[in-house]
């Protein structure tokens, strides 16, 4: 009997000594210790203290709100029209995820004033390991947007569609993005928002353009229409402002001494209203489903 209770001893012994061998570190497989480091958000480059001198518009503009509702996603190519603003996140974001910034500026010679800030956007934003390589490309009326047919995933573009109605090319533009983007690219537009039973100027003189009209441009151009959000909504904005939208921040524009306008005019008031009422669209070109398409 001592013989059999040794033995099963012995049996005892060995499995235990076998049990917390598999579960030793020294034989844990190559891949058990490794921690794979997730890709930075974009949460990550919007909290980022280089962004502290623009983060007081962020209740305004709500970055992350605007960019995912459009979809941005890591490896994406994408192209902003006349960036400034958005550039501190986007580029910063692509860069770290695979992505391509375009930076679709004014076509250098146009004017030296315009001249002087594309040298200036060139040096802001000209660190590689931060903004990675920032593709510049050019748009504008008389020049068309300088990117090849079906090769980019996004164009984003804000608080613009007003300045092409003013120059008489919106729906050129609209026609050149959907050139510009592959099939079933993205494209997001954020404009200040004309209430649908105001009359719209063609020319946009206020800053303020409709809905409506803004879709009308977009399906005219052959882009499908994806859906709105009201994340950038101000209902405190009644758009009837007497110096237009520039009447409200950021820009707070002042009427002139002795006209119409400065009689009773409250500057203090408008900076209650805060920035614009906004629309925030998305768009797409139809066609098979590019990275910046929704499945």
């Amino acid at each position: 009997m001592s013989k059999v209770l040794n033995l099963c001893n012995l049996l005892i012994s060995i499995t235990f000594m076998a049990l917390c061998a598999c579960g030793s570190p020294d034989t844990a497989g190559p891949t058990q210790d490794m921690q794979v480091e997730a890709p930075p958000t974009l949460q990550t480059f919007i909290d980022h203290p280089r962004r502290d001198g623009e983060r007081a518009r962020d209740q305004f503009r709500n970055p992350k709100e605007t960019l995912e509702f459009f979809g941005l996603k890591p490896g994406s190519s994408v192209v902003e029209i006349w960036p400034g603003w958005y550039t501190n996140i986007i580029a910063p974001y692509l860069a770290a995820n695979g992505g391509t910034y375009i930076a679709a500026y004014y076509p250098e010679g146009h004017s030296e004033r315009l001249d002087q800030r594309i040298l200036a956007f060139r040096e802001t934003y000209g660190d590689t390991d931060v903004y990675g390589d920032i593709q510049i490309a050019s748009f504008w009326g008389d020049s068309g947007l300088s990117l090849e047919p079906d090769s980019v995933d996004m164009i984003l573009t804000f608080r613009n569609v007003h300045n092409w109605m003013q120059d008489g090319y919106a729906d050129k533009a609209f026609a050149e993005f959907y050139d510009v983007l592959k099939p079933g690219g993205i494209l997001g537009v954020v404009e200040h928002r004309l209430p649908e039973t105001a009359l719209q100027d063609p020319r946009g003189a206020t800053g303020y353009v409709q809905e409506s009209y803004m879709k009308m441009l977009a399906t005219e151009a052959g882009f499908e229409f994806v859906g709105a959000s009201e994340v950038n909504a101000n209902p405190r904005d009644t758009a009837d402002h007497p110096l237009g939208v520039w009447t409200l921040p950021p820009r707070s524009r002042l009427p002139e001494d002795g006209s119409e306008e400065a009689g009773g005019f409250d500057a203090g008031f408008y900076k209650t209203v805060g920035e614009s009422d906004r629309a925030t669209l998305k768009f797409r070109k139809p066609g098979k489903f590019g990275k910046s398409g929704d499945e």
